[in-house]
């Protein structure tokens, strides 16, 4: 049976949800205050400027995994529920860009930085940098509100919403729990493997995958069987991402990116690339991490006694071990088809992205 044009063009599907459920807001916001229009523009930029919706993709097909039909006249509210994502996704960058002190995001300036800069062009009263760091809180905290919004309104029958509101209330403080271990770990200078994995843990994997795929199950009404497979699943497959993520923040071209190579070192964050490579010896990485004027021969140096010590191996062999753990757990799962088939080719996708 060919691909239903649902499944086949999911994210362009969610980007018109997304792109219409802002227009709304933004119609709303000026009717409350014209001014408002402003960030509301900023968020609808960042959301549809890039992305490639893998949250609301697991959702999606944690919701085909226990048997949602595309073809259902519940399909379109499933669409609306798992596009809300975007913006939970949208709040933790704005968030995390601000936090990291991050000057580029998809190769434009973050949102902090583009208000800094439209309070000095204006010659506003005040710091540009207090006033780009107030904007991009309260964009943020926008971005989370209007995630639960679209979600609750998204028009799912009261039991979905009402088996679905665990895992949801979960992810957010799971999220944001591990952007405040982020925070921790870094002001500690912890640079542990244990420390780092507890983070991707909590930062990335429960909101990225986990959740998601928890979220669509619960949706669709799926066993505990299936809920717990597919949790395990996503764990793994979440951490494996973010694993990738952190060798793309240091050996990934900036064309691909969106972020100045290295970006991750002059950050000064405490991943398991680093821990490893500390803990073995790089020697670099202690003058490299952290200092925002990190220069390219540096950068150079630091990848180069990353590999030299076998941290980037290292990585790899983990991405590699948890990407056969989650596959297993998928293969043990009561998944419908053709989920399990494109559940198994996501988590390929996700975890050998190219440098």
């Amino acid at each position: 049976m060919p691909p239903h044009p649902l499944d086949l063009e999911l994210p362009k599907h969610v980007d018109a949800a997304l792109a219409g459920y802002l227009a709304d807001r933004r119609s709303l916001g000026q009717r409350m205050e014209e001014n408002f229009t402003e960030a509301v523009d900023a968020l609808a930029d960042f959301v549809l400027g890039g992305g490639k919706r893998i949250r609301p993709t697991f959702a999606w097909w944690g919701w085909r995994a226990a048997g949602g039909d595309p073809d259902d006249e519940l399909a379109g509210a499933v669409l609306t529920a798992v596009s809300s994502l975007e913006l939970i996704q949208a709040c933790a960058l704005v968030h995390d860009d601000l936090m990291d002190a991050s000057e580029t995001r998809r190769g434009m300036p973050t949102v902090h930085v583009r208000f800094a800069g439209r309070h000095r062009e204006a010659g506003w009263l005040g710091a540009p940098e207090r006033f780009g760091l107030a904007a991009a809180v309260l964009i943020g905290d926008v971005a989370l509100a209007w995630a639960d919004d679209m979600l609750f309104a998204a028009g799912l029958p009261t039991d979905a919403l009402q088996r679905l509101s665990l895992p949801w209330r979960d992810m957010r403080t799971e999220m944001l729990a591990g952007q405040y271990l982020d925070v921790l770990t870094q002001a500690r200078g912890d640079a542990s493997p244990d420390a780092a994995l507890r983070i991707d843990r909590l930062k990335t994997a429960a909101y990225t995958v986990e959740r998601p795929l928890h979220m669509g199950a619960a949706i669709g009404g799926g066993s505990p069987e299936l809920v717990a497979g597919l949790r395990s699943f996503g764990a793994d497959i979440g951490v494996a991402f973010q694993l990738r993520d952190d060798l793309l923040g240091v050996f990934g071209d900036p064309a691909v990116t969106g972020k100045p190579a290295g970006d991750d070192l002059r950050e000064g964050k405490r991943t398991l690339l680093v821990a490893l490579g500390m803990q073995r010896g790089a020697d670099v990485l202690h003058d490299a991490l952290g200092r925002p004027d990190l220069d390219a021969g540096t950068v150079a140096a630091a990848r180069a006694q990353l590999e030299e010590v076998g941290a980037v191996a290292a990585v790899e062999e983990r991405i590699a071990a948890l990407t056969a753990s989650a596959l297993r757990a998928l293969d043990r799962a009561p998944v419908a088809e053709p989920a399990a088939e494109r559940l198994a080719e996501l988590a390929v996708s996700a975890t050998k992205r190219a440098y």
